[in-house]
């Protein structure tokens, strides 16, 4: 055997595989690691959404993201945050009173100095905050575009593809050994 046929099938040709599979791997668990806190409440019953407005700070940041359990309204306390829908979009704030009685709540956002101004409705009402993770709700909002699921997409192809990558590497290097020892038994 040349000495350049022994590198190739040596030590040598172990690294840079194993190196692609890990580089692959290391991919894939970022896409999925970045998703997961974004789908993986859902299977638990929470509602996940993306904080876009300052009124709940500094309690929970702007690009925070917001798990939200669903909850009976009258059963809600003074200081709890909620989320209600207000028309087309979802609101986050503070109750202040409850007023079952009449089927309403009293919020109020923590950076605003006053109350709000509409009562929010009982069946405006989607659940109460048990938890936020800042930051996240900006990757939230990027996987939410189409330009962000392409990207995920593609980075994940890429970690695939690494992995295929390293399984062919690995293929030839067998077929080389074996042909280098049918060449020998020659």
């Amino acid at each position: 055997m040349s000495k350049t046929s022994n590198n190739r099938s040596g030590k040598g040709g172990k690294a840079l595989p194993a190196l692609c599979n890990v580089i692959g791997t290391a991919i894939l668990l970022a896409v999925i690691l970045t998703f997961l806190p974004l789908t993986a409440p859902r299977y638990m019953g929470y509602e996940v959404f993306n904080v876009v407005s300052p009124s709940m700070e500094p309690e929970i940041p702007v690009n925070s993201v917001i798990y939200v359990q669903p909850v009976r309204p009258e059963d809600l306390q003074e200081g709890d945050i909620i989320a209600f829908h207000t028309g087309s979009s979802v609101m986050t704030h503070r109750v202040m009173k409850n007023q079952t009685v009449v089927g309403e709540l009293t919020t109020k956002g923590d950076a605003n100095e006053k109350e709000d101004i509409s009562k929010v409705g009982y069946t405006s009402v989607i659940g109460k905050v048990t938890f936020h993770l800042p930051f996240i709700g900006g990757l939230m909002a990027i996987y939410a575009s189409p330009i962000g699921k392409a990207y995920a997409l593609v980075f994940a192809a890429c970690g695939v593809m690494f992995n295929l990558l390293a399984g062919r590497m690995r293929a030839r290097r067998r077929e080389r050994m074996v042909q280098e020892m049918l060449e020998g038994k020659r």
